[in-house]
């Protein structure tokens, strides 16, 4: 699969991903949905899509090109991620590395867990395009060098999790 096609599925996927997120979010206006949250956080109960949703990124790079993919990242997208955190749309962000090695189809470089406020600040992206003009007001290089960053990619994979209770009923 040709490099150019493979970029294209990944950023299909992260697309579709957040189209499907956007599917479940409720569908009321902006001032209807604060109304809403505000007599429900007066509740002493809180809902599931109140708690913080965590997202796993995987990246598992060509070989050779695990660094040059750490040094964009931290160049490029870290700088939005802490932007992120600064508003409250995002509560963390952790990046770790596997000690071992794996079989290659098990192989991954780099886990980031980024925690969200909650599902509906996990579906509302709508500042990262300002925060990037911001950061970045040479847009040319910044579009190369995070094509750069998935180009060198071997695979990328979004994967929502939740925390088991294993002391529920």
């Amino acid at each position: 699969m040709s490099r150019r096609l493979r970029l294209a599925l990944i950023v299909f996927a992260a697309v579709l991903a957040v189209a499907v997120v956007l599917a479940v979010l409720p569908a009321m206006p902006r001032a209807q949905a604060q109304s809403a949250q505000s007599a429900q956080s007066a509740q002493s109960s809180s809902s599931p899509n109140d708690k913080p949703y965590v997202v796993e990124y995987y990246y598992k790079t060509q070989w050779g090109h695990a660094d040059e993919f750490l040094k964009l990242f931290k160049k490029n997208h870290l700088p939005i991620l802490r932007k992120q955190i600064a508003s409250g749309r995002i509560l963390s962000v952790k990046v770790e590395a596997p000690r071992l090695h794996a079989s290659e189809d098990a192989r991954w470089d780099y886990r980031v867990t980024i925690t969200f406020k909650n599902l509906a600040a996990f579906g509302d992206d709508s500042a990262s395009a300002a925060i990037t003009k911001e950061l970045y007001p040479d847009q040319a290089t910044f579009k190369k060098e995070e094509q750069r960053r998935f180009e060198i990619l071997l695979s990328h994979s979004d994967v929502p999790v939740h925390e088991v209770d294993l002391d529920a009923k």
